[in-house]
């Protein structure tokens, strides 16, 4: 068995998926051939993709790209054929809705965030490598390495301006942001899998705009880091 795909498997375990391997196996099995219908640059696209996406809405990637699986929209490779399972989907559902309202409340929005900080970085990670497989682990390892920047940087930025907004009584700044990151997911999610070279330079513009906020809203990012340490050493402390 692939060793990503296990650990996709056992990463869904620790988060409340409970998917019983064998039918998981099955699963996979039947998007044994995807791979082989990808080129290199749509495989890279993607796992960038699910690396970036997840560091913004990481329930509506794997509900997303899942849905698309099942649907027979696109093949997934076997080591993310999981996410088609209707248990992960039904998951993964409840969790995209619940985080859609939760991303709506300034304030409510910024503790999602930062509650979800340890484990979206990994999970992009791990999502991005699982394109790949342990098949081309070369391969698998630097798209793993590229997916976990990209969603902590995806994050960082997300974090920083939800700050600087909440700083507002009026909550349409908050509300605006939500609505376009949850389209910029979709359309970055959509432009990989469709057009991976558009969606190469929207990423880089993407990133470019990141920077650029980070930048100037530094002040809210140290706030936020401040924040999410503190959270942190009270977690460390209860345990």
């Amino acid at each position: 068995m692939d060793q990503l795909w296990l650990d996709l498997v056992q990463w869904l375990h620790r988060v409340g998926l409970h998917i019983d391997a064998d039918t998981a196996q099955a699963v996979a099995d039947g998007a044994a051939h995807a791979t082989q219908r990808l080129d290199m640059p749509g495989l890279l696209a993607l796992a960038a993709a699910l690396g970036w996406a997840s560091g913004l809405r990481l329930y509506a990637v794997i509900f997303l790209v899942g849905a698309a699986g099942a649907l027979g929209w696109m093949s997934l490779p076997p080591a993310l054929a999981v996410l088609q399972h209707p248990l992960v989907l039904a998951a993964s559902g409840f969790m995209l809705l619940v985080e859609f309202f939760a991303d709506k409340v300034p304030w409510l929005d910024s503790a999602w965030d930062a509650l979800h900080a340890f484990i979206r970085v990994p999970a992009g990670a791990l999502l991005a490598a699982g394109v790949f497989g342990a098949d081309n682990a070369s391969m698998a390892l630097a798209a793993g390495l590229l997916g976990g920047t990209l969603s902590a940087t995806a994050l960082a930025t997300k974090m920083t301006t939800r700050a600087a907004a909440n700083t507002s009584p009026e909550p349409l700044s908050n509300w605006g942001l939500s609505f376009m990151e949850d389209g910029l997911v979709a359309a970055m999610l959509w432009l990989a899998v469709q057009h991976p070279l558009w969606f190469a330079l929207a990423l880089v513009l993407v990133l470019a705009l990141s920077v650029a906020l980070l930048v100037v809203l530094f002040k809210f990012l140290r706030a936020v880091l401040r924040r999410v340490s503190s959270l942190f050493s009270a977690s460390t402390k209860v345990v």
